[in-house]
């Protein structure tokens, strides 16, 4: 299992869209945020530049391991390569797992880079915080690996990349990834897992600690998802 998780990661970090999408494109958005708000402004009761710089790291998160994934095992199904890895003596719950842990694995690059862009544009946090930050929204984004994994069996090849954007912009939409939400739009939203995957920042916020009832939702949105993506393999696995 563990080489192959190395290969899907490698092959990962090697796509040059991967490189442009998920990593420099929300770097280039964070930039586009900030100044559209004013830099000096504040957003979620936060500064806008840290608000964005958290936002745009949890979407670049997001779409690394939810389009990616979802398109790559979408291919392998058409190209047979899943059909030839049942062949092995890797179980299926094990493939289910590295595909989870491997997709997650490609979301460092996506946070850190926007994290670097948001400390240079003066971003102030403490040691503890950055690293809690990153360490946060790493193990969150195991949540969307799984997603991906669940997309890829359930929607046929010519059509997995529609239905992923779609489900993709709605949850950032109503996430707080492109705005803070607000009112009835934020008790709505407490069923969303990338607005659960955004307030794991708001305990950089003064006089905040860690939200626990974000986790406990991530962590049984996971669960969902990763049964869910372990179902629709063994379905697939009985139409082979």
């Amino acid at each position: 299992m563990t080489t192959l998780i190395r290969l899907e990661v490698l092959r990962t970090l090697r796509n040059k869209k991967y490189l442009l999408f998920t990593v420099l494109y929300p770097a280039l958005m964070y930039f586009f945020f900030i100044h559209a708000y004013g830099t000096d402004a504040s957003a979620g009761g936060l500064p806008v530049k840290t608000y964005f710089m958290v936002s745009m790291a949890t979407f670049g998160a997001v779409g690394s391991v939810l389009t990616g994934t979802a398109q790559r095992i979408s291919l392998e199904r058409q190209s047979g390569w899943t059909r030839q890895l049942r062949l092995t003596a890797l179980p299926g719950r094990a493939y289910t797992v590295a595909k989870i842990a491997s997709s997650a694995v490609t979301t460092l690059p996506a946070i850190l880079v926007v994290f670097a862009v948001g400390a240079a544009q003066g971003v102030q946090l403490g040691a503890g915080q950055w690293a809690g930050l990153v360490a946060a929204l790493w193990l969150g984004s195991f949540v969307f690996a799984a997603l991906g994994v669940a997309f890829g069996y359930a929607a046929a090849p010519d059509s997995v990349q529609t239905i992923v954007m779609i489900a993709y912009m709605a949850m950032a939409l109503f996430g707080g990834t492109w705005f803070p939400v607000t009112g009835t739009l934020e008790t709505v939203a407490r069923f969303n897992p990338v607005y659960l995957y955004n307030r794991l920042a708001t305990f950089t916020r003064p006089g905040d600690s860690f939200d626990l009832v974000a986790v406990a939702g991530l962590t049984g949105f996971l669960v969902l998802f990763t049964a869910a993506a372990a179902a629709l393999y063994r379905r697939d696995t009985r139409q082979a």
